[in-house]
């Protein structure tokens, strides 16, 4: 009895660490300078400075265990081929290190600890820095340049230059000849990708390893070489400190710092980091995964979903997820015009849920897409369902009208209806990711008899189905509108 009483205990804590905008993950996912997020046989994982790292088998709850030899600081990931090359930093950082280090890159088959194909190769030193020069060589990161396949690491703090090397895809190691170029001060912990033309340089800014009171945030320039020069949306150029802001605090998380891209495909993408200090996790460093949106040609920090009463309505055409029940009318009379202006002026009370719930149908309930009337059976309450796991960065939620129990859910006809009472059947339960134009992609995490991955559909203007995403078209896009 006890076991089960601390076990509703730690649910209950959760769902309430939850209900705010859900920024940083469940399980143990304390880490500091982590890599980006990447994929592995199936599983993901992620490793920061020190040794070591963190492994998930969804993207949302993780645990110890992921391994690198070396020690050292802020290391990164990438995927090329048959080969996963991991880079990191001995020495630099200032403080009793002062600023003379090292920049290695290795390689291994794979990333699982307990692969006979484990094992770390051919280190070897890629960047360094003197402890005199105006650098210092730690905090490297990747990039593979999707136009021409050539490899390039970044690196560099505040003390200095921020700087960019060419490497060997093939081998990890740094091209012949080839010199760093200073691409920009006054930050550190960078990362680059490519976005339409454009190559993005992002740095982490402010106060580092203070815990409560880092003052971390992620801005960003751009440059149509990958060389450089980077500037920003107004024009100042990153060599002279220039960077729009992609990301800061947010209660309870401070100091988020090491942007790392995740492109999950169908127009998701996301972004790893660290916060600093979570609040509520008693200041500890931990790994946060939000979404990136994209305004103007400018990378901008989303919000991971958060729980509320919501109308959700299609992109397709403006109209609103409902019940399909029967309308009931409100008693308002006509008062626009005639004698109606002569009567005093009282408020219309909101429809409630009381005044209609009793002629709707006992058992399941179909829905369709109809003229949002702000009416009862037109409001969806969504919730984390933190037990039940989740999905890459995000937990599952269920999706209920407000104030009942009645819950969404996929058919094994590819269709969606409402059953009377959640039971958290994986058919009841939903993955929302936010697409980088800012509108939400639905998914069930599971469709009856069905292996496909599909997405709630306007598959007409008032008709919802579960069918494939099609990330070029309006009709898998929707809107939660908070109420």
């Amino acid at each position: 009895m006890k076991s089960r009483i601390l076990s509703i205990f730690f649910f209950s804590l959760l769902f309430l660490m939850l209900s705010g905008s859900v920024l940083a993950q469940t399980g143990e996912p304390y880490i500091h300078d982590p890599s980006t997020v990447t994929e592995c046989d199936d599983k993901y994982y992620t490793f920061g400075t020190g040794g070591g790292g963190l492994i998930s088998e969804d993207g949302w709850t993780w645990r110890k265990g992921a391994v690198r030899p070396g020690g050292g600081v802020a290391p990164d990931v990438i995927h090329i081929g048959y080969r996963y090359y991991m880079t990191y930093a001995k020495g630099g950082g200032g403080l009793s290190g002062g600023h003379a280090s090292n920049v290695y890159v290795m390689w291994t088959k794979t990333l699982d600890p307990n692969s006979p194909d484990f094992k770390f190769n051919d280190e070897t030193i890629v960047a360094s820095s003197d402890g005199v020069e105006d650098c210092d060589a730690i905090d490297s990161a990747f990039l593979l340049d999707p136009t021409d396949g050539r490899l390039w690491l970044t690196y560099g703090t505040y003390f200095g230059f921020i700087r960019i090397v060419e490497l060997d895809p093939k081998t990890g190691k740094r091209m012949p000849g080839n010199e760093p170029v200073n691409i920009a001060i006054d930050c550190e912990a960078t990362a680059m990708m490519y976005r339409e033309g454009w190559y993005y340089l992002l740095g982490t800014h402010g106060t580092c390893c203070d815990g409560a009171d880092s003052t971390y945030n992620i801005r960003v320039g751009r440059s149509k070489k990958v060389t450089g020069p980077y500037v920003d949306h107004m024009g100042v150029p990153m060599l002279k400190g220039g960077g729009k802001l992609v990301v800061a605090a947010s209660e309870p998380y401070v100091g988020p710092g090491h942007f790392g891209l995740i492109d999950l495909g169908d127009g998701v993408q996301k972004f790893s980091c660290h916060y600093e200090a979570d609040l509520v996790q008693g200041g500890r460093s931990v790994l946060g995964i939000r979404p990136l949106l994209w305004k103007d040609g400018w990378p901008v920090a989303g919000d991971n979903f958060s729980e509320g009463t919501y109308e959700i309505q299609s992109e397709r055409s403006g109209y609103a997820l409902e019940l399909v029940v029967d309308f009931v009318r409100m008693n308002s009379g006509m008062r626009a015009f005639g004698p109606a202006l002569e009567k005093p002026v009282v408020p219309v009370p909101t429809q409630r849920l009381s005044d209609v719930e009793k002629g709707w149908p006992k058992g399941n309930i179909d829905v369709r897409i109809g003229d949002y009337m702000f009416r009862p059976h037109q409001k969806w309450t969504v919730t984390p369902v933190p037990e039940a796991g989740g999905s890459f960065g995000s937990p599952y939620f269920k999706i209920t009208i407000e104030g009942t129990d009645r819950a969404l859910a996929a058919t094994a006809e590819k269709e969606v209806t409402t059953v009377p009472s959640f039971t958290g059947a994986p058919e009841q339960l939903w993955q929302i990711d936010q697409l980088t134009d800012g509108t939400y992609r639905i998914m069930p995490r599971v469709v009856p008899g069905s292996n496909e991955q599909l997405a709630l559909t306007a598959v007409g203007r008032s008709t919802p189905s579960l069918v494939k995403f099609n990330q070029e078209s309006f009709i898998g896009r929707w809107t939660f509108k908070k109420q």
